[in-house]
């Protein structure tokens, strides 16, 4: 059997990765997925003051720094609780978080859906439509980050988070500046992306029910329906989820049955040739991201597709948008929540603890993400960040292959495995970091 081996460079992700491509028999039998760009903030948080990772860690990525803040923010909580501190964060203080949250979410999926996943799929299947993706993705980008920066302040890389809840103090007229603006990308997503209403669109439970999805979205899905990709791309059926979240409780699914996870059973694994680290739950490979969520929490909507089509292409694409109208429900209710007479922060003074260990878990717009740090005289002795795109892309070993290598093999051409690895919303910056 003659194999012969492509390299190719994947640019327009967040960073860049090299994939090199084994071909046998006329089709991909394994991919080396190689990150070459070591950034080492790790090694820089360590000797620093536990809180500077509160400023740090968000430098990590560009699209998901709320993400990091929060994890961060959450390892010293937990932390100072190990310690024996008591930790209680007012509604207040937990739906700013939750809602700011969610906003860096929405900016990542629809970013991803305009900008990487629509021109990619256009060019792999020779049907270029010329719409201006891009200025749909900054319209609705700008759009949500504008709500966010209500609590948050600056964007990207804000640190308004802090043990014990928050630094924003917003008024009534804030929040209703905030609702204004989701109102705004709730119509962008109804008059532009699903072509139907929320509500209607939050209704569908079923595979017979995606006929009522017009929009772009409803475009992608016929793309993807009537060129036979739809069962494209499946990788193991497993799933993970470190957070509890408004989108999903923590857990694993393996095929449809879900059961409990606890992170001191992940563990990270070097890999030749590549400067990012694997990782792994009790030795086995798991995806996670929006599919992983989508399938721990029983959605019907994705059950429904599981059941036909298994964790493909187009189950995968589905959850993250998916998402999205979730996620913009979500956020109404979040505003409507806020008590603006609150504390937003429910420790006075400053705290100074100078050991202790803690752990901070959250689900980014990719999937699972940990924080955990070590503080040893008051300063971090050690810091680790696992990230979802660890989990996704990991080369595998010598039992199995990665998440997504899994879901390339058996494709007959570098674009087809091309597009199917761009479904995975990769980000090298976070996995290399």
């Amino acid at each position: 059997m003659k194999q012969k081996v492509v390299k190719k460079l994947i640019a327009k992700i967040e960073g860049e990765a090299e994939l090199d491509y084994t071909f046998a028999d006329g089709e991909i039998r394994d991919v080396k997925i190689n990150f070459g760009f070591y950034r080492g903030i790790e090694e820089i948080l360590e000797g620093k003051d536990p809180k500077d990772a509160l400023v740090i860690t968000p430098r990590v990525c560009g699209i998901c720094n709320h993400a990091h803040l929060i994890a961060a923010v959450r390892a010293l909580e937990n932390g100072y609780e190990n310690a024996g501190m008591k930790i209680v964060l007012s509604d207040k203080a937990r739906d700013i978080r939750a809602f700011t949250l969610s906003c860096e979410l929405l900016q990542n999926h629809l970013k991803w859906f305009y900008m990487t996943l629509f021109p990619n799929l256009e060019k792999y299947l020779n049907e270029i439509s010329g719409e201006n993706y891009a200025m749909k993705a900054a319209y609705f980008s700008a759009t949500i980050t504008k709500a966010l920066a209500i609590f948050a302040g600056q964007w990207p890389h804000s640190s308004y988070a802090v043990p014990g809840g928050v630094t924003c103090d917003p008024t009534h007229l804030d929040i209703m500046q905030a609702q204004s603006l989701l109102e705004e990308c709730i119509r962008f997503f109804e008059q532009v992306i699903a072509g139907c209403s929320l509500e209607e669109y939050l209704s569908i439970e079923s595979v017979s029910g995606l006929d009522n999805i017009a929009g772009d979205f409803g475009k992608m899905l016929h793309l993807l329906g009537s060129n036979g990709m739809a069962r494209t791309g499946q990788s193991y059926d497993r799933f993970i989820v470190f957070a509890d979240s408004s989108l999903c409780e923590a857990g694993k699914s393996i095929v449809t049955s879900v059961s409990k996870v606890d992170s001191r059973y992940v563990q990270e694994h070097a890999q030749n040739g590549s400067v990012a680290k694997a990782v792994t739950y009790k030795n086995r490979l798991y995806e996670t991201g929006p599919l992983a969520r989508g399938m721990v929490s029983k959605k019907p909507i994705i059950k429904s597709l599981h059941k036909r089509y298994k964790d493909s292409l187009l189950t995968r694409i589905f959850a993250r948008m998916h998402e999205v109208a979730l996620l913009l429900e979500e956020n109404r209710n979040l505003l409507q929540k806020i008590r603006v007479d609150e504390p937003s922060c429910t420790l006075e003074g400053e705290v100074r603890l100078y050991e202790f260990e803690g752990t901070g878990t959250v689900e980014a717009a990719r999937g699972s993400l940990i924080h955990k740090t070590t503080v040893t005289n008051g300063v971090i002795a050690k810091y680790d960040i696992i990230t979802p795109t660890q989990w996704n892309l990991s080369h595998g070993d010598e039992k199995e292959k990665g998440i997504a290598v899994k879901a390339m093999v058996g494709s007959k051409t570098v674009e087809e495995a091309d597009f199917i690895f761009r479904t995975f919303d990769v980000c090298s910056v976070c996995t290399a970091q």
